[in-house]
This record gives structure tokens, C-alpha cells and sequence, in this order.
């Protein structure tokens, strides 16, 4: 019984990374079709039409420096963290009425979330 609850557990482990790989993996390809025109994400690449992406998870709203944000987010005193950039993925001129990032969101949740843990894992690479 004991061995069939390892297995079992040892299984859920493994599905559970390959999970893990295959939403990174997704929010990756999500990035470079989705982000990508505008945004770049290597962390000495600066800024491009949108800011650099490179270490946004935690990174305080408005804050990339020399970048001109619009006026809906230069000043937040919030921070970027997964919770935030999900509403904000989902709809950007919903979550902020005025930014002037002209993309339209992403409807489903599993791939803003498959986004976001590719955001996060950007300030982890270098």
C-alpha cells in the first residue's frame, strides 16, 4: 500500500513538472507571437516600443527606467505581481482606462497564466 501511495505520488510529481515545462513552454510561444512586436525581454536589450519585460514580476508598475509610460501607469505605487499582470493580460484598457498599450488581452485564463510564468521566469535566467 505504501509503495502503490509513493508511486502514485512520484507520478503526480512528474506530471505536475511536465505541467510546469509545457505552461512555460506555452507562454514562451504566447510571448514571442503575442508580445514580442512590442516588448523586448532580454535583460540589457532596453526598451522597444513597450518597455523591456525582462524582471516585470515584482517590478513596481510604471517604473522601467526610461521608459515614457502613459499617465494610467507612471506613478502606481503597485507592484507587478501575478495577480496584477492577470487582469491586466486580460484586458489592459479594462484593468487600466487610459494605457496606451493597444492589445486587446488574453480571453483565456490558462494562457495568461502560462504567460505569466514565463514573465517570471525571465529574472531568473541571467
Amino acid at each position: 500500500m505504501i509503495r502503490a501511495a509513493l508511486l502514485f505520488a512520484a507520478l503526480c510529481a512528474a506530471t505536475s513538472h511536465a505541467q510546469a515545462e509545457a505552461s512555460l513552454e506555452r507562454g514562451q510561444t504566447l510571448f514571442q507571437t503575442k508580445c514580442a512586436i512590442c516588448h523586448n525581454s532580454e535583460a540589457a536589450a532596453g526598451h522597444a516600443v513597450g518597455p523591456n519585460l525582462h524582471g516585470v514580476v515584482g517590478r513596481k508598475i510604471g517604473s522601467a527606467e526610461g521608459f515614457g509610460y502613459s499617465a494610467a501607469l507612471a506613478g502606481s505605487p503597485e507592484t507587478w505581481t501575478p495577480e496584477r499582470l492577470d487582469a491586466f493580460l486580460e484586458s489592459p484598457a479594462a484593468n487600466r482606462p487610459g494605457t496606451a498599450m493597444p492589445f486587446s488581452g488574453l480571453k483565456k485564463a490558462e494562457d495568461r497564466q502560462a504567460l505569466i510564468l514565463f514573465l517570471q521566469s525571465l529574472s531568473t535566467k541571467e
